[in-house]
């Protein structure tokens, strides 16, 4: 497997954080250094669009390594983010189900697990074309507009949008991407992780080739894949109120990082992708686990409000999971008003009242170059791997 050896460090945080209980199975995974500190570049369709706070592939992969899926079963990510427990599913021939309330999530998930269709290039050159030849595009009522974009990229963006929504439906969901992956950088914000209007010198025809750049990539990555493309199903839904019979399948393993709370603001980073797009990132906002807005407003959510959002998924756990299933968490603390959360311990404690006990649990240290809006809020710089199975059955 090449997975690195357990350093000194680990080691040392392991009789700190030793597990209730440590069958065989636990022992394969303490010998993982889950910090993947030889980690130094991502694979292509890792970075096929911008994401904040990416699960780090090594992490799915190793559980998938180590743990067994009981055969007739899938793993399922419940929230799935852009997709990579599901990549890493198709990469070893295991059927896949990921869940994710963010539309731009499920669009990036889809096109990285899809079959490629033949002639992407083609279409990003005629939707480029037709996009070119509109003269008066209609561009969508998306509030402050103008602060955020100058009016060449409201145009083209606009113009492409319209002339993506004629193309082939086979080719659409990547004409998305490849239009979802570009507007950051053509617009005033000044990064994907800084949320500031600066000036920039934009054109249409910068964003015409910056389309075109984008969809090319996007099918050099998808054609790279040297795996079969076992099913992978993406559900748009909030897994809090999901019904457990759109899964389509017996789970038999949960592998998952769930929003911190206060830290991470997805609805925020992928907001006028949304706009553009079609999306309403306002009823993403509402419902979006651990979003800062949901921490400072009158009424506020406290750590409690996390707790019973993960009392609800557990429950979901349970409905769904197979005789020997495990469920595997990556967590880290949070800072809410000044006090430091620990989301590990408090999600133990959820899995124990819901019959589940933890057999693993490692702490990891995250890379510094790890970029998002609210790391200074959050104060994150570590989180752990947690596996819990359900009470009274074997570990693997």
């Amino acid at each position: 497997m090449g997975f690195e050896g357990k350093s000194q460090r680990n080691m040392a945080r392991e009789s700190s954080h030793s597990p209730d209980a440590a069958p065989a199975g636990a022992e394969r995974l303490a010998d993982v250094d889950w910090d993947f500190p030889q980690r130094v570049a991502h694979s292509g369709i890792e970075g096929i669009h911008p994401y904040p706070a990416k699960f780090v592939a090594e992490i799915p992969r190793a559980l998938l390594e180590i743990l067994n899926v009981p055969e007739g079963t899938a793993v399922l990510d419940p929230f799935c983010g852009s997709g990579t427990t599901l990549v890493e599913c198709q990469r070893r021939s295991i059927a896949s189900v990921g869940v994710d309330l963010n539309p731009i999530a499920c669009l990036i998930t889809r096109v990285k697990t899809a079959p490629l269709a033949n002639g992407l290039k083609g279409a990003t050159d005629a939707v480029t074309t037709a996009a070119q030849e509109t003269c008066q595009p209609i561009v969508p009522d998306i509030p402050n507009l103008d602060h955020w974009f100058c009016p060449e990229a409201q145009k083209a963006l606009a113009a492409l949008s319209n002339a993506i929504a004629s193309a082939p439906a086979a080719h659409r969901d990547a004409l998305r991407l490849a239009l979802s992956s570009i507007i950051v950088r053509v617009s005033k914000q000044d990064s994907d992780t800084r949320y500031a209007a600066v000036e920039k010198n934009i054109s249409e025809d910068d964003v015409y080739s910056a389309f075109a750049r984008a969809g090319y990539r996007i099918q050099s990555v998808l054609e790279e894949r040297d795996y079969p493309l076992k099913p992978a199903k993406v559900i748009q839904a909030d897994t809090l109120t999901l019904d457990p019979s759109s899964i389509g399948h017996k789970v038999g393993m949960v592998i998952t990082s769930p929003p911190y709370p206060n830290a991470y603001e997805y609805w925020l980073y992928h907001k006028y992708r949304m706009y553009w797009l079609g999306f309403d990132p306002i009823a993403v906002k509402a419902r979006e686990i651990g979003a800062r807005a949901h921490f400072f407003k009158r009424n506020h959510h406290t750590a409690a409000h996390f707790v019973a959002q993960m009392t609800q998924a557990f429950q979901l756990f349970r409905k769904m999971l197979a005789v020997d299933g495990h469920v595997c968490f990556l967590i880290g603390r949070s800072r809410i008003h000044g006090q430091i959360i620990d989301n590990a311990n408090n999600l133990t404690e959820v899995a124990s009242r819901a019959g589940f006990e933890r057999v693993f649990e490692r702490q990891r240290i995250l890379s510094a170059n790890r970029k998002s809006f609210n790391l200074s809020h959050a104060n994150i710089k570590t989180e752990s791997v947690i596996v819990f199975r359900q009470r009274g059955k074997a570990c693997a």
